[in-house]
């Protein structure tokens, strides 16, 4: 049924899926589909589990904690949001504030869902879920020393400069950022 009551035409038909790799952090498989019009095709299909991601912003809301990171399968330095994989049972809340942390050093002082997004849905299964926080605490060094070259707090005003010069390209820290400069945090 469409959002309009009629009738699907372009649903595609999944005659079955057969594994090919599974891991801990990753489930690849082959999807046999078959179009609308008849067409059949084998379709790889990837499911990733959640990732929870947070904007921190500072007591003034003009900046944004971020990292500074390289990218190895792109090979690209670049600015990106903290976060990591929700881990089983856990509140995907609990997971963005605890990433801040290891990641930064910085304790979020409170959490709230912003938005939800899926950053490849064509071949992709791997929902990423984004929070906020209205500030943050200093804690000490971060716990993981792998994760970053530099943490900054970047401003919000450089965003739109950041984005055009290359240096922010994860889907994730897009949506994110491009949804507190739109919308704000309410």
């Amino acid at each position: 049924m469409t959002a309009d009551g009629g009738t699907e035409p372009t649903l595609w038909k999944i005659h079955g899926e057969r594994l090919i790799d599974d891991t801990r952090r990753l489930q690849l498989s082959i999807a046999s589909v078959e179009l609308p019009g008849g067409v059949q095709f084998e379709q790889y299909v990837l499911r990733m589990p959640k990732a929870a991601m947070m904007i921190v912003l500072d007591d003034k809301q003009e900046n944004v904690l971020m990292l500074w990171r390289h990218r190895f399968i792109v090979d690209r330095w670049v600015w990106e949001l903290p976060g990591g994989y929700v881990d089983p049972d856990e509140d995907p809340a609990v997971t963005a504030a605890r990433e801040v942390e290891e990641e930064t050093g910085w304790r979020p002082r409170n959490v709230k869902p912003l938005v939800s997004l899926q950053p490849s849905v064509g071949t992709t299964d791997a929902e990423n879920l984004l929070f906020v926080s209205d500030g943050a605490d200093y804690i000490g060094e971060p716990e993981d020393i792998n994760e970053a070259e530099r943490i900054d707090w970047v401003a919000l005003d450089s965003i739109r400069e950041r984005i055009d010069a290359g240096q922010i390209i994860g889907a994730a820290s897009l949506v994110g950022l491009l949804h507190v400069l739109a919308f704000g945090t309410d």
